[in-house]
Protein backbone atom coordinates (compact mmCIF):
# COMPACT_ATOMS: atom_id res chain seq x y z
CA UNK A 1 0.00 0.00 0.00
CA UNK A 2 1.01 3.60 -1.05
CA UNK A 3 0.18 6.62 0.75
CA UNK A 4 -2.01 8.86 -1.20
CA UNK A 5 -0.33 12.19 -1.72
CA UNK A 6 -3.35 14.20 -1.02
CA UNK A 7 -3.01 12.66 2.39
CA UNK A 8 0.87 13.13 2.81
CA UNK A 9 2.22 10.60 0.90
CA UNK A 10 4.58 11.17 -1.85
CA UNK A 11 2.98 11.82 -5.40
CA UNK A 12 3.76 9.51 -8.59
CA UNK A 13 4.87 12.13 -10.52
CA UNK A 14 5.71 16.26 -9.97
CA UNK A 15 5.99 19.14 -12.65
CA UNK A 16 3.38 19.95 -15.07
CA UNK A 17 3.54 18.13 -18.49
CA UNK A 18 5.50 20.12 -21.48
CA UNK A 19 2.74 21.39 -23.59
CA UNK A 20 2.38 19.85 -27.02
CA UNK A 21 4.52 22.10 -29.95
CA UNK A 22 3.04 20.78 -33.26
CA UNK A 23 4.56 24.33 -35.18
CA UNK A 24 7.63 23.88 -36.46
CA UNK A 25 10.70 24.25 -39.26
CA UNK A 26 7.97 23.77 -42.06
CA UNK A 27 5.72 26.28 -40.53
CA UNK A 28 8.20 28.67 -40.15
CA UNK A 29 9.89 28.70 -43.69
CA UNK A 30 5.92 28.70 -45.12
CA UNK A 31 5.81 31.90 -43.09
CA UNK A 32 8.88 32.97 -43.69
CA UNK A 33 7.81 32.77 -48.01
CA UNK A 34 4.59 34.84 -47.01
CA UNK A 35 6.23 37.21 -45.45
CA UNK A 36 8.87 38.05 -47.63
CA UNK A 37 6.18 38.03 -50.35
CA UNK A 38 4.07 41.06 -48.71
CA UNK A 39 1.05 39.28 -49.78
CA UNK A 40 -0.39 38.54 -46.28
CA UNK A 41 -4.02 38.25 -47.85
CA UNK A 42 -4.96 37.93 -51.23
CA UNK A 43 -8.76 38.76 -50.81
CA UNK A 44 -11.00 41.13 -52.17
CA UNK A 45 -14.64 41.47 -51.27
CA UNK A 46 -16.20 42.06 -54.81
CA UNK A 47 -16.54 39.88 -58.06
CA UNK A 48 -13.78 38.70 -59.79
CA UNK A 49 -10.80 36.59 -59.60
CA UNK A 50 -9.52 37.58 -56.24
CA UNK A 51 -13.21 36.94 -54.59
CA UNK A 52 -12.12 33.60 -53.62
CA UNK A 53 -8.64 34.62 -51.92
CA UNK A 54 -5.09 34.57 -52.37
CA UNK A 55 -2.88 31.61 -53.73
CA UNK A 56 -1.96 29.55 -50.42
CA UNK A 57 -5.50 29.98 -49.33
CA UNK A 58 -6.99 28.21 -52.71
CA UNK A 59 -3.79 26.15 -52.04
CA UNK A 60 -5.09 25.01 -49.04
CA UNK A 61 -8.31 24.64 -49.59
CA UNK A 62 -7.69 22.50 -52.60
CA UNK A 63 -5.33 19.97 -50.62
CA UNK A 64 -7.99 19.32 -48.10
CA UNK A 65 -10.73 18.78 -50.30
CA UNK A 66 -8.30 15.89 -51.38
CA UNK A 67 -7.62 14.56 -48.43
CA UNK A 68 -11.39 14.44 -47.17
CA UNK A 69 -12.79 13.48 -50.19
CA UNK A 70 -14.59 16.40 -50.56
CA UNK A 71 -16.25 18.22 -53.75
CA UNK A 72 -15.17 21.62 -51.97
CA UNK A 73 -13.35 22.96 -49.17
CA UNK A 74 -14.29 26.42 -47.77
CA UNK A 75 -11.41 27.96 -45.53
CA UNK A 76 -12.93 30.62 -42.61
CA UNK A 77 -11.19 32.02 -39.74
CA UNK A 78 -12.52 30.16 -37.39
CA UNK A 79 -15.10 27.43 -36.68
CA UNK A 80 -17.66 29.54 -34.85
CA UNK A 81 -17.46 31.96 -38.28
CA UNK A 82 -17.91 27.89 -39.96
CA UNK A 83 -20.84 27.20 -38.38
CA UNK A 84 -22.48 30.28 -38.95
CA UNK A 85 -21.93 30.44 -42.47
CA UNK A 86 -23.57 26.76 -42.71
CA UNK A 87 -26.25 27.90 -40.74
CA UNK A 88 -26.98 31.01 -43.53
CA UNK A 89 -26.32 28.71 -46.31
CA UNK A 90 -28.75 26.17 -45.98
CA UNK A 91 -31.50 28.85 -45.92
CA UNK A 92 -32.28 28.94 -42.13
CA UNK A 93 -35.08 31.72 -41.39
CA UNK A 94 -36.72 32.88 -38.24
CA UNK A 95 -38.43 30.88 -36.25
CA UNK A 96 -36.63 27.45 -37.95
CA UNK A 97 -35.84 24.96 -35.26
CA UNK A 98 -32.72 23.31 -34.64
CA UNK A 99 -31.67 20.07 -33.27
CA UNK A 100 -28.12 20.33 -30.99
CA UNK A 101 -26.42 18.95 -28.38
CA UNK A 102 -26.30 20.61 -24.93
CA UNK A 103 -22.99 18.91 -24.19
CA UNK A 104 -20.51 21.05 -26.52
CA UNK A 105 -18.59 24.65 -26.85
CA UNK A 106 -21.43 27.79 -26.90
CA UNK A 107 -20.46 28.19 -30.89
CA UNK A 108 -22.58 25.12 -31.64
CA UNK A 109 -25.65 26.39 -29.90
CA UNK A 110 -25.80 29.90 -30.75
CA UNK A 111 -24.69 29.64 -34.35
CA UNK A 112 -28.20 29.36 -35.18
CA UNK A 113 -29.61 32.16 -33.48
CA UNK A 114 -27.38 34.69 -35.92
CA UNK A 115 -30.41 34.18 -38.25
CA UNK A 116 -33.41 33.78 -36.40
CA UNK A 117 -33.05 30.06 -35.43
CA UNK A 118 -34.32 28.56 -32.16
CA UNK A 119 -31.96 25.55 -31.05
CA UNK A 120 -33.96 22.41 -29.44
CA UNK A 121 -31.53 20.52 -26.78
CA UNK A 122 -31.91 16.77 -27.57
CA UNK A 123 -29.82 14.48 -25.20
CA UNK A 124 -26.66 12.75 -25.47
CA UNK A 125 -25.74 9.18 -25.56
CA UNK A 126 -23.91 8.59 -22.28
CA UNK A 127 -20.67 6.08 -23.93
CA UNK A 128 -19.79 8.29 -26.81
CA UNK A 129 -21.30 11.70 -25.69
CA UNK A 130 -22.91 12.54 -29.09
CA UNK A 131 -26.50 12.90 -29.88
CA UNK A 132 -29.06 10.08 -29.46
CA UNK A 133 -30.65 9.34 -32.50
CA UNK A 134 -34.53 8.36 -30.52
CA UNK A 135 -34.58 11.70 -28.71
CA UNK A 136 -33.52 13.23 -32.18
CA UNK A 137 -36.34 11.80 -33.89
CA UNK A 138 -39.03 12.82 -31.04
CA UNK A 139 -37.33 16.30 -31.06
CA UNK A 140 -38.51 16.80 -34.95
CA UNK A 141 -41.50 19.25 -34.85
CA UNK A 142 -43.09 21.08 -38.40
CA UNK A 143 -40.69 23.56 -37.40
CA UNK A 144 -37.52 21.79 -37.87
CA UNK A 145 -35.22 22.64 -40.37
CA UNK A 146 -31.50 21.35 -39.56
CA UNK A 147 -29.64 18.97 -36.71
CA UNK A 148 -26.36 20.28 -35.55
CA UNK A 149 -24.49 17.01 -35.04
CA UNK A 150 -21.26 17.44 -32.54
CA UNK A 151 -18.35 14.97 -32.83
CA UNK A 152 -17.50 15.55 -29.37
CA UNK A 153 -13.72 14.52 -27.95
CA UNK A 154 -12.94 12.87 -31.65
CA UNK A 155 -16.03 10.11 -31.46
CA UNK A 156 -18.31 10.27 -34.27
CA UNK A 157 -21.84 10.76 -33.38
CA UNK A 158 -24.34 8.38 -35.54
CA UNK A 159 -23.60 10.29 -38.82
CA UNK A 160 -24.92 7.48 -41.20
CA UNK A 161 -28.14 7.14 -38.99
CA UNK A 162 -28.59 10.51 -38.39
CA UNK A 163 -28.43 11.77 -42.30
CA UNK A 164 -30.75 8.76 -42.87
CA UNK A 165 -33.17 10.42 -40.78
CA UNK A 166 -32.51 14.00 -41.61
CA UNK A 167 -33.08 12.95 -45.74
CA UNK A 168 -36.22 11.59 -44.47
CA UNK A 169 -37.63 14.02 -42.84
CA UNK A 170 -36.76 16.62 -45.34
CA UNK A 171 -33.31 18.26 -43.01
CA UNK A 172 -29.89 19.56 -43.43
CA UNK A 173 -27.37 18.22 -41.62
CA UNK A 174 -24.77 19.90 -40.08
CA UNK A 175 -21.51 18.51 -38.46
CA UNK A 176 -19.65 20.35 -35.69
CA UNK A 177 -16.24 18.21 -35.87
CA UNK A 178 -14.04 20.78 -34.53
CA UNK A 179 -12.66 17.69 -32.64
CA UNK A 180 -12.81 14.91 -34.73
CA UNK A 181 -10.27 15.33 -37.81
CA UNK A 182 -9.51 11.75 -39.29
CA UNK A 183 -12.07 10.44 -36.90
CA UNK A 184 -14.19 7.88 -38.88
CA UNK A 185 -17.35 6.14 -38.71
CA UNK A 186 -17.62 2.80 -41.29
CA UNK A 187 -15.53 4.12 -43.23
CA UNK A 188 -16.19 7.34 -43.75
CA UNK A 189 -14.43 10.71 -41.59
CA UNK A 190 -16.04 12.66 -39.67
CA UNK A 191 -17.45 16.17 -41.43
CA UNK A 192 -18.05 14.26 -44.36
CA UNK A 193 -21.41 12.56 -43.53
CA UNK A 194 -23.39 15.75 -42.75
CA UNK A 195 -24.75 18.48 -45.63
CA UNK A 196 -21.85 20.79 -44.42
CA UNK A 197 -18.68 19.83 -41.72
CA UNK A 198 -16.94 22.45 -39.95
CA UNK A 199 -13.88 21.89 -38.56
CA UNK A 200 -11.43 23.71 -36.10
CA UNK A 201 -7.66 25.01 -36.95
CA UNK A 202 -7.75 26.90 -33.20
CA UNK A 203 -4.56 26.75 -31.22
CA UNK A 204 -5.10 23.91 -29.24
CA UNK A 205 -7.10 21.16 -31.80
CA UNK A 206 -4.96 18.38 -33.76
CA UNK A 207 -3.45 20.85 -36.27
CA UNK A 208 -3.80 24.35 -36.22
CA UNK A 209 -3.48 27.77 -37.70
CA UNK A 210 -3.58 29.59 -34.60
CA UNK A 211 -7.33 30.70 -35.84
CA UNK A 212 -8.97 29.34 -38.52
CA UNK A 213 -11.60 26.57 -40.19
CA UNK A 214 -12.94 24.46 -42.94
CA UNK A 215 -16.18 23.76 -44.17
CA UNK A 216 -16.67 21.01 -46.82
CA UNK A 217 -19.78 19.85 -48.57
CA UNK A 218 -20.48 17.64 -51.33
CA UNK A 219 -22.94 20.36 -52.64
CA UNK A 220 -22.01 22.84 -55.13
CA UNK A 221 -25.35 25.27 -54.17
CA UNK A 222 -23.81 24.87 -50.32
CA UNK A 223 -20.42 25.44 -50.91
CA UNK A 224 -20.98 28.75 -53.50
CA UNK A 225 -23.32 30.11 -50.50
CA UNK A 226 -20.55 29.27 -48.20
CA UNK A 227 -17.84 31.45 -50.24
CA UNK A 228 -20.77 34.27 -50.47
CA UNK A 229 -21.02 34.50 -46.55
CA UNK A 230 -17.69 34.29 -46.31
CA UNK A 231 -16.54 37.17 -48.23
CA UNK A 232 -19.41 40.27 -48.17
CA UNK A 233 -22.09 38.41 -50.05
CA UNK A 234 -24.53 41.23 -50.17
CA UNK A 235 -21.45 43.10 -52.60
CA UNK A 236 -21.35 40.22 -55.26
CA UNK A 237 -24.68 38.89 -55.60
CA UNK A 238 -25.48 42.23 -57.20
CA UNK A 239 -23.71 40.75 -60.77
CA UNK A 240 -25.35 37.34 -59.88
CA UNK A 241 -28.97 36.69 -60.83
CA UNK A 242 -28.84 33.01 -59.99
CA UNK A 243 -28.30 33.54 -56.22
CA UNK A 244 -30.88 32.93 -53.81
CA UNK A 245 -30.76 35.95 -51.77
CA UNK A 246 -31.50 34.69 -48.65
CA UNK A 247 -29.41 35.13 -46.13
CA UNK A 248 -27.14 36.99 -48.32
CA UNK A 249 -25.91 39.73 -46.04
CA UNK A 250 -22.27 38.96 -46.10
CA UNK A 251 -19.18 38.56 -43.13
CA UNK A 252 -15.52 38.70 -43.46
CA UNK A 253 -15.15 35.29 -42.35
CA UNK A 254 -11.57 35.28 -44.34
CA UNK A 255 -8.90 33.37 -43.49
CA UNK A 256 -5.10 34.49 -44.17
CA UNK A 257 -2.31 33.69 -46.49
CA UNK A 258 -0.38 33.62 -43.15
CA UNK A 259 -2.67 30.94 -41.70
CA UNK A 260 -3.32 29.11 -45.02
CA UNK A 261 0.32 28.79 -45.15
CA UNK A 262 0.92 27.23 -42.39
CA UNK A 263 -2.44 25.56 -42.61
CA UNK A 264 -0.79 23.06 -45.67
CA UNK A 265 1.77 22.29 -43.64
CA UNK A 266 -0.09 20.67 -40.88
CA UNK A 267 -2.10 19.61 -43.21
CA UNK A 268 0.76 17.39 -44.30
CA UNK A 269 1.78 16.30 -40.84
CA UNK A 270 -2.07 15.33 -39.27
CA UNK A 271 -1.96 11.83 -39.89
CA UNK A 272 0.92 11.68 -37.86
CA UNK A 273 -0.30 14.33 -34.89
CA UNK A 274 -3.74 12.59 -34.69
CA UNK A 275 -1.56 8.93 -34.56
CA UNK A 276 0.20 10.68 -30.75
CA UNK A 277 -2.97 11.56 -29.85
CA UNK A 278 -4.57 8.19 -30.39
CA UNK A 279 -2.13 6.62 -28.65
CA UNK A 280 -1.90 7.80 -25.43
CA UNK A 281 -6.01 7.76 -25.58
CA UNK A 282 -5.84 4.00 -26.23
CA UNK A 283 -2.74 4.04 -23.08
CA UNK A 284 -4.63 5.34 -20.64
CA UNK A 285 -7.46 2.83 -21.67
CA UNK A 286 -5.66 0.28 -21.29
CA UNK A 287 -4.40 1.31 -18.16
CA UNK A 288 -7.95 1.25 -16.33
CA UNK A 289 -9.24 -1.91 -17.74
CA UNK A 290 -10.83 -3.85 -15.32
CA UNK A 291 -10.73 -1.23 -12.92
CA UNK A 292 -14.38 -1.44 -11.54
CA UNK A 293 -16.36 1.92 -11.66
CA UNK A 294 -13.90 3.80 -13.98
CA UNK A 295 -15.00 3.65 -17.36
CA UNK A 296 -12.71 4.41 -20.41
CA UNK A 297 -13.71 5.79 -23.26
CA UNK A 298 -16.08 3.55 -25.58
CA UNK A 299 -15.09 3.03 -29.25
CA UNK A 300 -18.37 1.94 -31.59
CA UNK A 301 -17.42 -0.97 -33.99
CA UNK A 302 -16.51 0.36 -37.45
CA UNK A 303 -15.43 3.83 -35.81
CA UNK A 304 -12.13 5.73 -35.18
CA UNK A 305 -11.57 7.82 -32.24
CA UNK A 306 -9.10 10.50 -31.98
CA UNK A 307 -8.95 11.64 -28.64
CA UNK A 308 -9.04 15.44 -28.49
CA UNK A 309 -10.43 14.87 -25.09
CA UNK A 310 -9.53 11.44 -23.16
CA UNK A 311 -12.90 10.85 -21.08
CA UNK A 312 -13.33 8.75 -17.77
CA UNK A 313 -16.82 8.11 -16.41
CA UNK A 314 -16.62 7.35 -12.87
CA UNK A 315 -19.59 5.50 -10.99
CA UNK A 316 -19.67 6.83 -8.05
CA UNK A 317 -21.28 3.40 -6.00
CA UNK A 318 -19.27 1.01 -8.63
CA UNK A 319 -16.09 2.66 -7.55
CA UNK A 320 -16.81 3.66 -3.56
CA UNK A 321 -15.88 7.62 -4.14
CA UNK A 322 -16.94 10.50 -5.55
CA UNK A 323 -15.92 12.15 -8.55
CA UNK A 324 -14.97 15.26 -6.36
CA UNK A 325 -12.80 12.75 -4.03
CA UNK A 326 -11.08 10.78 -6.81
CA UNK A 327 -10.05 14.16 -8.60
CA UNK A 328 -8.48 15.41 -5.82
CA UNK A 329 -6.45 12.31 -4.93
CA UNK A 330 -5.83 12.19 -8.81
CA UNK A 331 -4.59 16.30 -9.29
CA UNK A 332 -2.33 16.00 -5.93
CA UNK A 333 -0.37 12.32 -7.66
CA UNK A 334 0.23 14.68 -10.49
CA UNK A 335 -2.57 13.73 -13.34
CA UNK A 336 -3.62 16.83 -14.64
CA UNK A 337 -7.59 16.67 -15.76
CA UNK A 338 -10.56 18.96 -15.51
CA UNK A 339 -14.15 17.95 -14.41
CA UNK A 340 -17.58 17.97 -16.07
CA UNK A 341 -16.44 19.58 -19.20
CA UNK A 342 -19.21 22.52 -19.52
CA UNK A 343 -22.16 22.70 -17.90
CA UNK A 344 -25.49 22.25 -20.04
CA UNK A 345 -25.51 25.19 -22.92
CA UNK A 346 -29.45 25.71 -21.65
CA UNK A 347 -27.67 27.06 -18.70
CA UNK A 348 -26.29 29.56 -20.18
CA UNK A 349 -27.83 33.23 -19.23
CA UNK A 350 -29.24 33.99 -23.11
CA UNK A 351 -31.05 31.06 -22.70
CA UNK A 352 -32.24 30.83 -19.27
CA UNK A 353 -33.54 34.57 -19.85
CA UNK A 354 -34.35 34.67 -23.60
CA UNK A 355 -32.55 37.36 -24.42
CA UNK A 356 -30.33 37.17 -27.32
CA UNK A 357 -30.64 40.12 -30.18
CA UNK A 358 -32.13 43.16 -29.45
CA UNK A 359 -34.33 44.39 -26.11
CA UNK A 360 -37.03 41.91 -26.87
CA UNK A 361 -35.69 39.17 -26.67
CA UNK A 362 -35.18 37.83 -30.62
CA UNK A 363 -35.37 35.29 -31.45
CA UNK A 364 -36.85 33.43 -28.89
CA UNK A 365 -40.14 36.09 -28.65
CA UNK A 366 -41.01 33.43 -32.19
CA UNK A 367 -41.23 30.57 -29.57
CA UNK A 368 -42.55 28.77 -26.80
CA UNK A 369 -39.39 26.02 -26.35
CA UNK A 370 -38.23 26.82 -22.96
CA UNK A 371 -34.69 25.86 -21.36
CA UNK A 372 -35.07 24.27 -17.77
CA UNK A 373 -32.63 22.04 -15.76
CA UNK A 374 -33.46 18.42 -16.45
CA UNK A 375 -34.19 18.32 -20.26
CA UNK A 376 -30.97 16.38 -20.45
CA UNK A 377 -30.44 13.74 -17.65
CA UNK A 378 -27.54 12.43 -19.12
CA UNK A 379 -25.77 15.51 -19.79
CA UNK A 380 -26.37 17.06 -16.32
CA UNK A 381 -25.07 13.25 -14.67
CA UNK A 382 -21.87 13.66 -16.67
CA UNK A 383 -21.37 17.25 -16.01
CA UNK A 384 -21.95 16.95 -12.52
CA UNK A 385 -21.46 13.60 -11.12
CA UNK A 386 -19.31 11.45 -13.85
CA UNK A 387 -16.83 12.93 -16.36
CA UNK A 388 -13.04 13.71 -15.92
CA UNK A 389 -11.14 14.48 -18.68
CA UNK A 390 -7.47 14.09 -19.65
CA UNK A 391 -6.81 16.76 -23.15
CA UNK A 392 -3.99 14.67 -24.97
CA UNK A 393 -3.57 17.32 -28.02
CA UNK A 394 -2.34 19.65 -24.98
CA UNK A 395 0.70 17.76 -23.63
CA UNK A 396 4.39 16.25 -25.26
CA UNK A 397 3.59 12.76 -23.52
CA UNK A 398 6.19 10.54 -23.68
CA UNK A 399 5.76 6.88 -23.07
CA UNK A 400 7.75 7.38 -19.72
CA UNK A 401 4.80 10.29 -18.77
CA UNK A 402 2.17 7.48 -19.80
CA UNK A 403 3.06 4.86 -17.42
CA UNK A 404 3.09 8.10 -14.96
CA UNK A 405 -0.04 8.79 -15.67
CA UNK A 406 -1.80 4.89 -15.51
CA UNK A 407 -0.02 4.51 -12.50
CA UNK A 408 -1.53 7.66 -10.37
CA UNK A 409 -4.97 6.10 -11.69
CA UNK A 410 -4.20 3.38 -9.94
CA UNK A 411 -2.93 4.09 -7.34
CA UNK A 412 -5.73 6.44 -6.37
CA UNK A 413 -7.96 3.59 -7.26
CA UNK A 414 -6.23 0.65 -5.41
CA UNK A 415 -6.38 3.59 -1.91
CA UNK A 416 -9.54 4.90 -3.03
CA UNK A 417 -11.16 3.72 0.58
CA UNK A 418 -9.04 6.32 2.01
CA UNK A 419 -11.17 8.79 -0.21
CA UNK A 420 -13.92 9.29 2.24
CA UNK A 421 -11.94 11.69 4.74
CA UNK A 422 -12.17 14.46 1.60
CA UNK A 423 -15.03 16.40 1.17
Amino acid sequence: MKKLAILGGVPVRAGALAPYQSIGPCEVEAVKRIVESGCLSGFYGSKGPRFLGGPMVQQFEDAWRRKYGTRHAVSVNSATSGLFAAMGAIGLSPGDEVIVPPYTMSASVVAPLLYGGIPVFVDIERETFTLDVSAVEAAITPRTRAIIVVNLFGHPGRLRALRDLADRRGLMVVEDNAQGPLASEEGRYAGTVGHIGVFSLNYHKHIHTGEGGMCVTDDDRLAHRLRLIRNHAESVVEADTDVDLTNMVGFNFRLSELSAAVGIEQLRAVETHVARREHIGRRLSEGVAGLEGLHAPVVRDGCRHVYYVWALRIDRCALGASRTQFSKALAAEGFPHFCGYVAPMYRLPLFRRRIAFGRDGYPFNLSDVRYEDGMCPVTESLYEHELIGFEPCAYAVSDADLDALVAAIRKVYAERGELRVLN
